[in-house]
């Protein structure tokens, strides 16, 4: 047999080849299905724990526009209640301020007419006092001589008649 002839490298080449299968199938078939495996195991738990990722971030995406929904909710009625709470402070002291107002008014109207009364009285003890005082002056005037007292006194007598 010609090794070197055509013929003979196709038989000596398909031998080697079913020898080089056997052996692959043998020792290196086993280790590379299960590296092949293993890594489309590895892909399939990758994707699946991506899908995962994806869903709970899309979950957490929902929670937190529903979180700041309730915030924004809770804000407005924070505020709304601030605003309530203003008004009504607000009410409280402008009915404070004018029953202040109306009571200092009150006073000083009370404070008033006791100063007009206690003037008015004083006026009258005044005028009274001066009525006295020109009455007696005028008195003494014509009392003193006798014919002006007969006079004042008959006056008198007839007005008190007439009464």
């Amino acid at each position: 047999m010609n090794f070197i002839a055509p013929e003979s490298l196709i038989f000596w080449t398909t031998a080697i080849f079913i020898v080089f299968f056997f052996l692959l199938k043998k020792f290196a078939w086993k280790p590379i299905l299960g590296a092949v495996k293993g890594r489309e195991d590895s892909i399939n738990t990758a994707l699946a724990s991506a899908e995962a990722a994806r869903n709970e971030m899309q979950n957490l995406k929902a929670d937190n526009e529903r979180i700041l929904q309730e915030a924004r909710i809770e804000r407005d009625a924070m505020i709304k209640d601030a605003r309530d709470i203003k008004e009504t402070m607000l009410a409280e002291a402008k009915e404070e301020a004018q029953k202040q107002g109306d009571k200092i008014i009150a006073q000083a109207k009370a404070t008033i007419e006791s100063e007009k009364n206690a003037a008015m009285s004083e006026l009258k003890n005044h005028v009274s006092s001066l009525s006295i005082e020109i009455a007696e002056k005028l008195l003494k005037d014509q009392l003193s001589n006798k014919e002006a007292q007969v006079k004042l006194v008959e006056k008198m007598l007839d007005e008190v008649k007439l009464n």
